[in-house]
């Protein structure tokens, strides 16, 4: 028969000495140790195993959230019907736990989302700015939604941080919104969000904003009209700085003012003319060889070779691209450093009878029609060095005014 057992009371869970003290039904009274706090366990055996369960009720007594007697009576209750379903109390409390868990986890902040999206594409960032933009970028504009669960985030909470910058900041607002699709796509991705992205445009939030093009004015860099190129080049060599020899190589080379500036000296062969400006260091990430005409090898052989740098700065770095600006502020007030990209290419499309694909590999530009760009798998180096020999005595001739034209060595021959 069954021992029979002495059901507890109130008072007497208050003086148990260390054991087990049963109540009935499988509910028991733990204590310890002596003077220590009781805590109520429902005691069973595993159907499967055989082995004795303990589960935890919660504590007896005690001044955070204590359970009474009654109310351990009555979760050993449910627990008691719980096996007589076929189900095991323990094994359900522990899938619970294990589900709010991964529920938490999964309401990350939006913020910490788009800090996590940052680290995880650092290293794949050519420029080391690009994390610090993209993080000042979001924390800025995404104030409302940085501690907002990434699953909460929707439409509507998009376009609140959009809304306010799209026709005044559009360039700004633009790059926000790629961004934020990138986070949230990260997120979904990841298993912190379900469902369509709230922040793609392809018919989603095209239907809610204006493109970008039809609010934002285009607005082209000022560049020196190319008849006026040589006179500029005769006053910029009468300045004798740093700052000078990196914009006149810039003009020379059609080349973006950060490439002239950050040139190193290992990326010359001056004997052959040519200068290899590796991926890291240019726009589209690949590889381009420059040409050098006469003049521009002239240039670099008549600069001191004080470090890699052939535009030495400050702390070991090259100048940067604020030096030219602030000559070319003096000289030609208006005028940008990378609109000279503009006056070579009017030049060569104007004036020269150079083909288009020849002037567009020189400015290191990506052909937009596909078909061609697969079939020109070269760099046309040879007929490039042509043209910017043509440019560079074109930028060393002063004309008199109406006397743009120059003649083209370039024959047929050149460019078959």
């Amino acid at each position: 028969m069954p021992k029979h057992v002495k059901p507890l009371t109130a008072v007497s869970i208050k003086t148990k000495p260390p054991g087990m003290h049963g109540d009935g039904g499988c509910l028991y009274l733990a204590v310890k140790q002596k003077g220590e706090i009781g805590s109520w366990v429902f005691r069973y055996r595993d159907r499967v195993t055989g082995k004795l369960r303990d589960m935890g009720l919660g504590q007896a007594l005690g001044r955070h959230s204590p359970v009474t007697l009654a109310e351990a009576r009555a979760l050993a209750e449910q627990m008691r019907r719980m096996l007589r379903e076929g189900r095991d109390p323990l094994a359900e409390k522990h899938s619970a736990r294990a589900k709010a868990k991964t529920e938490h986890a999964k309401r990350m902040p939006f913020g910490r989302c788009a800090e996590l999206y940052i680290e995880a594409h650092r290293s794949g960032w050519r420029n080391p700015k690009h994390a610090a933009q993209w993080d000042a970028t979001l924390r800025t504009h995404c104030e409302l939604i940085w501690a907002m669960p990434v699953d909460a985030i929707d439409t509507a909470l998009v376009m609140r941080c959009l809304d306010p910058i799209w026709t005044t900041k559009t360039e700004t607002a633009s790059r926000l919104r790629g961004r934020m699709e990138s986070v949230l796509a990260w997120a979904t991705v990841r298993g912190l969000r379900t469902g369509d992205n709230p922040a793609a445009w392809r018919n989603h939030l095209d239907q809610l904003l204006p493109a970008r093009n039809k609010v934002q004015r285009v607005e082209h860099r000022a560049a020196l009209p190319y008849a006026e190129a040589a006179t500029f080049i005769a006053e910029l060599r009468q300045r004798d700085t740093l700052a000078a020899r990196a914009l006149e190589l810039q003009i020379l080379t059609a080349t973006r003012p950060g490439e002239a500036a950050g040139a190193q000296w290992p990326e010359f062969d001056l004997d052959g003319a040519i200068w290899t400006i590796p991926a890291d260091r240019m726009k589209a990430g690949k590889e381009h060889r420059v040409p050098l005409a006469p003049a521009a090898v002239k240039l670099l052989q008549a600069l001191p070779r004080v470090s890699d740098n052939v535009f030495p700065g400050v702390k070991g770095k090259p100048i940067t691209t604020d030096a030219a600006m602030k000559l070319l502020k003096q000289l030609r007030p208006g005028l940008t450093a990378h609109g000279f990209r503009s006056t070579f290419r009017d030049w060569a499309a104007e004036v020269t009878n150079h083909p288009r694909e020849v002037i567009e590999q020189a400015m290191a530009h990506r052909l937009k029609d596909a078909a061609e760009a697969a079939y020109q798998r070269g760099d046309l180096l040879q007929r490039r060095a042509v043209l910017m020999k043509d440019w560079a005595g074109y930028c060393g001739t002063v004309r008199t005014t109406g006397d743009n034209v120059m003649p083209i060595r370039a024959s047929e021959k050149n460019r078959a």
